[in-house]
C-alpha cells in the first residue's frame, strides 16, 4: 500500500520552502490553501484531511528548526513565515546533484516557442533543484530530492 500520506508531506513541504525563499529575507503570509489547493471546511467548520495535513508540515518544518513565523491565523495560515539560518542554508547551499529517478525534463517537441530543454547541470543549490523536481518530478523523484536536502542539512549543523 502506498503511503500516499508521506508523499502529500514531500511535496508540501518542498513547496513551502521555495515559497519562502521565493520571499526571502521578507516575512510573509503562508497560507495552506495556496499549497494544498482550495478547501471547504465542513458545516462544524473542520477543514479537510489534506488541508490539516499541509498545515501539520508548515508546523513540523517549524518544530524542525527549517521555517519560522510569528503565529498561526486560524486553521488557515502561518504569520510572518520566513526560512530560519537552517532552512536558508538548505536551500542556497551548493550540492552536486545526484541522479534522481523519475525525474524527466521535457523533449524539445513538449515546449512551447524555441526554448530548448533545460540542462541538468553537474551542481546546483536545493531551492533550483526542488524546483526543477516539483516541475519535472513524480512524487518518488520530490521524496528522494527531499529525504537528500534533509539528510544534508542534519550534516551541516
Amino acid at each position: 500500500m502506498a503511503d500516499i500520506h508521506i508523499a502529500d508531506f514531500y511535496k508540501d513541504a518542498a513547496r513551502i520552502l521555495i515559497q519562502l525563499y521565493n520571499q526571502f529575507p521578507r516575512p510573509t503570509l503562508l497560507f495552506v490553501e495556496d499549497i494544498a489547493g482550495p478547501d471547504t471546511p465542513d458545516d462544524f467548520g473542520l477543514h479537510s484531511e489534506r488541508h490539516q495535513a499541509c498545515l501539520a508540515t508548515m508546523l513540523w518544518l517549524a518544530k524542525a528548526g527549517y521555517i519560522h513565523y510569528e503565529s498561526l491565523v486560524r486553521q488557515e495560515a502561518l504569520d510572518q513565515a520566513t526560512l530560519t539560518q537552517r532552512g536558508f542554508t538548505l536551500l542556497a547551499s551548493r550540492l552536486p546533484i545526484v541522479d534522481v529517478p523519475g525525474l524527466t525534463p521535457p523533449d524539445e517537441e513538449s515546449l512551447h516557442g524555441d526554448q530548448p530543454a533545460p540542462e541538468i547541470a553537474t551542481q546546483t543549490n536545493g531551492a533550483n533543484l526542488l524546483r526543477q523536481v516539483l516541475q519535472y518530478g513524480s512524487s518518488m523523484a520530490i521524496e528522494q530530492v527531499m529525504l537528500t536536502l534533509l539528510h544534508q542539512s542534519r550534516h551541516h549543523l
